[in-house]
């Protein structure tokens, strides 16, 4: 964290509320007693902004403002937990009381913070609210409106979204952490249909990660940059070329998936299986197979909490460890989960920076942050000469998976089929189904194009949604099934 984050934090949870560090450090002793194994004491506040035009009229707008602690007692695998949106120090007494109770009585134990971690910042401190006004927000969702339409006349619906939100932590911990951060979010999105003929296809594209919308999305002028212009592009063009497509042949063949936004693939099929908690409880496909090969040698795979203004980056986590860029699965051997505090405790090893809660009424979990496929030697075009017959998926819609089997089940928004060495038709309706462990092992060519997405992820997991990033270059996968529309 960085020292302007902690002073920003100190204020505004402490001496706003007329506590001090002392204090604040009194409510944790009270959820550490004797016997406990560990507590900690957490702070948020957070703001969201939310606006949404649709045919260039305003149909939502909405702004959401929280603020709290949540508190935490630890005892083997037991855990004791309460929050408070009274920030008063009787209230944090009572909930620490609260929490300690859930799972042990005890006498007090005895906490020395260690002085604030002064460690790098991913992104800049303050508010991205202060910079950005609705009218501007408005103004600008009805310019990628009117775009939209001036670039096909064929264009039926738009609708643009915007969401921007601030949060502020701070965390106090038995181990003697004292950390916070403050977290800027934006992001813009579009979804165009397009008609013609009678038939109406759909495209989408957005953007965003941690920095100020104004730099994002905006020019001098405050009219719509480069960027924000390039998503309307980017849909119109998806909407366009699904017009064309064809039904998707299907069957057994080799697959060939885009850089950037197929990563969700990796993210959903592979990362949460290495998620510390689902292997601590023998519950994942990955369980027990550390040091294993577990992909094709081509394949090394890392979280990367450290990645500047990208939207899952962190430069503390939230219990308070600094952002890592933590390597999984090097050339094809895992080497690593992917640890919040209570499961590496558990564990017998350290954390790995991605304790991660959506608020202070929840509790940190392991999660992913920015997880992506590093860079192989092949030109994403010697991949695609190298497939006679096959398809193409450069962009994924929604997917399943089955975390324990690693089973899963992936649409792809945008695909082509690829004949005699070189992309031809557009298809629709193709699904990729597989096992992520397994498929991972038939990855034969990995191309030197890595790209993370644009910033628009977002994981749930145990009712709680966090941001993310995922990225990978284009890579080859020798089989795969794939649903279509044509047998």
């Amino acid at each position: 964290m960085s020292l302007e984050s902690f002073k920003l934090a100190e204020k505004h949870f402490l001496l706003n509320n007329q506590l001090n560090l002392t204090q604040a450090e009194s409510v944790l002793n009270t959820a550490y007693c004797r016997g406990i194994d560990s507590a900690d004491l957490y702070f948020q506040f957070s703001t969201h902004e939310n606006w949404v035009l649709e045919d260039g009229i305003v149909k939502d707008g909405a702004f959401h403002q929280d603020q709290g602690a949540g508190i935490r007692s630890m005892v083997g695998e037991k855990t004791g937990f309460s929050y408070s949106e009274d920030l008063s120090l009787p209230a944090l007494l009572n909930a620490a009381k609260a929490a300690r109770q859930i799972i042990k009585q005890g006498q007090n134990g005895r906490i020395h913070l260690n002085s604030p971690n002064r460690n790098t910042p991913f992104y800049q401190p303050e508010n991205p609210q202060n910079k950005i006004t609705a009218e501007i927000i408005i103004a600008l969702l009805s310019e990628l409106d009117k775009t939209a339409r001036a670039i096909d006349s064929r264009v039926k619906q738009v609708i643009a979204s915007f969401s921007n939100s601030y949060q502020l932590m701070m965390i106090l911990a038995s181990d003697g952490t004292l950390a916070s951060d403050a977290r800027p979010l934006s992001r813009l999105s579009i979804s165009i249909v397009v008609e013609e003929n009678g038939r109406r296809e759909r495209g989408n594209a957005g953007g965003g990660g941690r920095a100020s919308p104004a730099s994002l999305f905006l020019n001098q002028q405050n009219t719509a940059s480069e960027l924000a212009l390039g998503y309307v592009k980017e849909a119109v063009r998806q909407a366009s070329i699904n017009l064309t497509a064809q039904p998707t042949p299907a069957g057994q063949m080799p697959v060939v998936l885009g850089s950037g936004w197929p990563g969700i693939l990796l993210h959903e099929a592979i990362g949460h299986g290495l998620e510390g908690d689902f292997n601590r409880k023998g519950t994942s496909a990955f369980s027990k197979s550390m040091g294993d090969k577990v992909a094709s040698p081509l394949c090394t795979i890392v979280d990367d909490a450290t990645l500047f203004e990208k939207r899952g980056s962190l430069t503390v986590d939230d219990e308070g460890i600094p952002g890592q860029n933590t390597t999984l699965i090097e050339n094809g051997r895992l080497v690593n989960y992917m640890m919040d505090k209570r499961n590496a405790r558990l564990m017998g090893c350290k954390s790995t920076g991605n304790g991660r809660r959506e608020s202070y009424a929840h509790l940190p979990l392991p999660r992913m942050t920015n997880t992506y496929m590093l860079p192989g030697d092949s030109h994403p075009d010697e991949i695609i000469a190298s497939v006679e017959k096959g398809l193409y998926a450069p962009n994924f819609g929604g997917g399943q998976v089955d975390i324990t089997s690693g089973k899963f089940v992936f649409s792809a928004s945008e695909a082509y089929l690829i004949e005699k060495g070189k992309i031809t038709c557009p298809v629709k309706g193709a699904t990729l189904i597989g096992n992520g462990p397994e498929v991972l092992k038939e990855v034969s060519m990995v191309g030197n194009d890595l790209h993370i997405d644009p910033g628009v992820g977002i994981c749930g997991k145990e009712g709680q949604s966090v941001p993310v990033g995922v990225g990978q270059p284009t890579l080859k996968i020798d089989t795969l099934l794939v649903g279509g529309t044509e047998s």
